[in-house]
């Protein structure tokens, strides 16, 4: 069990909502077994260790905000601090998925 995660604990600044969200949207998106309930529950505990909750929300809002068509999208995902902020998000998404999955 243990072997997925190298022991990551969660940052004690992210709502448990917010856990529950990412651990939900990852199975989801990688199936919905016993196995990934594993590995997503470490994949958020990874990136919580990596990353303070207020440059995870930036990051977030910055992903989401630039799916938006056209202009007014455009600073969401062509922006200096846009493009840090998801640029950190992938990175500890990376060391996530090195060590959970």
């Amino acid at each position: 069990m243990a072997a997925f995660c190298a022991t990551a604990k969660a940052a004690p600044d992210y709502p448990t909502e917010v856990l529950a969200e990412y651990v939900y949207g990852c199975m989801k998106a990688n199936g919905e077994n016993r196995d990934n309930l594993r590995r997503c529950s470490c994949s958020i505990d990874v990136i919580a260790s990596v990353l303070p909750y207020d440059r995870y929300v930036t990051a977030e809002t910055f992903k989401g905000m630039g799916l938006v068509p056209g202009e007014r999208g455009v600073i969401f995902r062509q922006s200096a601090p846009a493009k840090a902020a998801i640029t950190d998000l992938k990175r500890a998404q990376a060391e996530a998925d090195v060590r959970c999955f």
